[in-house]
């Protein structure tokens, strides 16, 4: 008896270490203090997870020179935001199957066996009995008339479809103004790189100069310190615009969907083709818009949807007739003591229509037919709320065009006029009319006039793109424009 009870609380510790041990491994607790992070075993399992998630990126050629419009085509087949709202979208035509399935009939199958063994009272004796039951059973469902219940659910499914097309579209709208914001980006910090460099190289023609002067006893120590100073400072500039070429170059290798790290070349900014007028009224600009946005249009749809909602819920103040329909083929075995086997089989079932209308409910109806009209007027309203945001950012987006062509040619003419005022100011130090102050605050003018015109040149096209992304013309098949 002593083993048996020392058997006995071994076993139950046992049983307790195992609960417990199950339980942690089942269990999902929260951090245990505030003062660290959170670590466990299932950050791992996570971690493994992440390495397993299929890697969209590839790979590019690094010694092509590539235009906006590849890169943009590029950035619409890899860029995992469109595949995500395409996937969307797929799913959402799916959903729209299922309700579309309702309007056919459900049929199923199903096989039954059975074997039950019991004891009968029969007379004043219990007879052991056992019956053996093989069914095969089909069982048919169909609604026949629901006064527009499966139609409303329909036909709010295939709103909800259009909805995932033009959150689709948008996407691409989205990505392919990234795209531009960063080629864009890109190039300006390229063009700003060959303005900083244009700077250097004066700032060390002055340096020289004051050197040389210093020599022949014509200029100071402080002149040629000064000179000294101006030249660290544009070697400072350069590297600060070095840098942000390369963050320009990763961001315009993510927005086409590859590796941060990859080398993209582009064209420069010299080569880029410029328009020079907007060709359309401000009105006609945001009419388009207005027409062809895929967000607004989204919008019309997410009102289709409700409006579909509104049927079906006034669809449950009426009845439905369903019919169900369920033949089956029994096949029965039988055994009753003394009695031998018996057998029987036949052709049996059941035909049976439903009507149901729910006669009271507590005003369940009413208000879920007030909360869909409800939804419908708050969907109008959030399409009004759209398109007055899309009129306005389209004018925001006309009116800085202009203003970039404005600039544009106020900065040609001030870098005209910089580069002159340099030259002259140059040689007059050369021959002693003016002092080394003059001369590097000529070459400060150049510098800013150079970064100036780059930054006009870039902003003209970001303009043009960011107008494009307004108005929904980026997306547009035929002929779409891509500045």
């Amino acid at each position: 008896m002593q083993v048996h009870g020392l058997h006995s609380t071994s076993l139950a510790a046992t049983l307790l270490v195992v609960l417990h041990c199950a339980n942690c491994a089942l269990a999902q607790s929260a951090p245990l203090s505030s003062d660290r992070p959170w670590h466990s075993p299932a950050e791992r399992n996570i971690e493994t997870d992440l390495r397993d998630i299929p890697d969209s990126r590839f790979t590019i050629d690094s010694a092509k020179t590539y235009s906006l419009p590849e890169l943009i085509d590029m950035a619409e087949a890899h860029n995992p935001a469109t595949r995500d709202s395409w996937e969307r979208a797929r799913a959402q035509a799916a959903a729209l199957g299922v309700a579309r399935s309702e309007l056919f009939p459900i049929l199923a199958a199903v096989a039954v066996s059975q074997t039950t063994r019991q004891q009968v009272l029969f007379s004043d004796r219990f007879y052991s009995q056992v019956i053996q039951t093989f069914q095969v059973e089909l069982d048919l469902n169909y609604t026949l008339f629901d006064f527009g219940a499966r139609t409303g659910r329909i036909n709010a499914a295939k709103a909800q479809l259009l909805a995932a097309n033009f959150v689709f579209n948008d996407t691409h709208r989205q990505v392919i103004y990234q795209v531009q914001q960063a080629y864009y980006r890109l190039l300006s910090s390229m063009g700003q790189e060959d303005a900083a460099r244009a700077s250097l190289s004066n700032a060390q023609a002055v340096q020289r100069a004051a050197e040389q002067r210093l020599a022949h006893g014509l200029a100071t120590l402080p002149d040629v310190l000064e000179a000294r100073s101006a030249t660290a400072q544009a070697e400072y500039d350069l590297q600060a615009i070095l840098g942000a070429e390369e963050i320009g170059r990763g961001d315009l290798a993510t927005a086409v969907g590859t590796s941060a790290t990859a080398v993209i070349q582009v064209q420069s900014l010299d080569q880029i083709p410029s328009r020079e007028t907007i060709g359309d009224t401000v009105d006609q600009v945001i009419n388009r818009a207005l027409e062809q946005r895929p967000d607004l249009m989204q919008q019309v749809a997410e009102i289709r949807s409700e409006n579909a909602r509104v049927q079906e819920a006034r669809a449950a103040y009426y009845p439905a007739l369903t019919l169900n329909v369920t033949p089956a083929i029994p096949s029965l075995y039988g055994s009753q003591f003394p009695y031998p086997w018996s057998h029987t089989a036949d052709l049996v079932g059941e035909l049976r229509f439903n009507l149901q209308w729910t006669v009271f409910d507590g005003g369940a109806r009413k208000n879920r037919l007030a909360q869909a009209q409800a939804d419908v007027h708050a969907a109008e309203a959030r399409a009004n709320v759209k398109r007055n945001q899309i009129a306005d950012q389209v004018w925001t987006a006309y009116s800085n065009l202009n203003t970039a062509f404005r600039q544009r040619q106020s900065a040609v003419a001030l870098l005209q006029a910089s580069s002159q005022s340099y030259n002259a100011v140059l040689q007059s130090y050369g021959y002693g009319v003016r002092n080394l102050l003059d001369v590097t605050a000529a070459q400060r003018a150049l510098a800013q006039a150079r970064s100036a015109d780059v930054l006009a040149r870039t902003q003209v096209l970001t303009a043009f793109a960011e107008l494009a992304f307004r108005t929904g013309d980026s997306i547009r098949v035929a002929g779409r424009p891509r500045p």
